[in-house]
């Protein structure tokens, strides 16, 4: 038996935070590199000057990240924005590994990220399962969640790979269409990866 490293992508609004949550419930344990990205650039000195270098000083306030300026700086600014991931992806690359190796006696992890072909660091994992779901749903969800402009929605699916390029890339799809029950889809994919990785669920 040895740990399978399986990554989980998806367009924005997704659903693939949902789909995360279900194989919490299995036990399964989950690396969220959106959310860690956002605690590293809090946390991590490196990092943090690394973001004043790009932003200027007024990228944190009171040592909080100032972070409607830096949305509303790298927003339909994709240079800017590539800066930000050049030192942003590297810090959260490197704090996945020591995360994984803290769970090296897993049968599985998942590492959750929205930019998981964009960055490359899918090559670094053994399998990687994209969550689909249609783009007008994907706007419906995110305008509800976030409270978002469809112009500001459209811009940040532009940073993104289409759908049938992600889908390309899958080795696994999880409809978050309607069209089948998104509990059953985990379930069956559960048991796929846990005999990939050499143990076998018991029913």
């Amino acid at each position: 038996m040895f740990m399978l490293k399986v990554g989980i992508t998806g367009g924005i609004g997704s659903g693939k935070t949902t789909v995360c949550k279900i194989f919490e419930t299995l036990g399964v344990p989950v690396y969220s590199a959106d959310d860690r990205a956002k605690e590293l650039m809090q946390t991590n000195p490196e990092l943090i000057a690394d973001v004043i270098s790009i932003f200027g000083k007024e990228a944190y306030i009171d040592g909080q990240l100032n972070r409607s300026l830096i949305s509303s700086k790298v927003f339909n600014n994709k240079p800017l924005l590539a800066k930000l991931n050049a030192v942003v992806h590297p810090a959260v690359g490197k704090d996945a590994e020591n995360w994984m190796a803290q769970h090296s006696t897993e049968p599985y992890i998942l590492k959750e990220a929205a930019l998981l072909f964009e960055t490359g660091s899918y090559k670094k994992l053994d399998k990687v399962i994209v969550v689909f779901a249609p783009v007008d749903e994907r706007v419906k969800r995110l305008k509800a969640r976030d409270s978002a402009t469809y112009e500001e929605i459209t811009a940040r699916m532009k940073n993104q790979l289409s759908d049938d390029e992600k889908i390309k890339l899958a080795d696994f799809i999880i409809y978050n269409d309607g069209s089948k029950p998104l509990i059953e889809q985990v379930m069956m994919l559960h048991k796929v990866l846990m005999a990939l990785s050499g143990k076998r669920v018991v029913d």
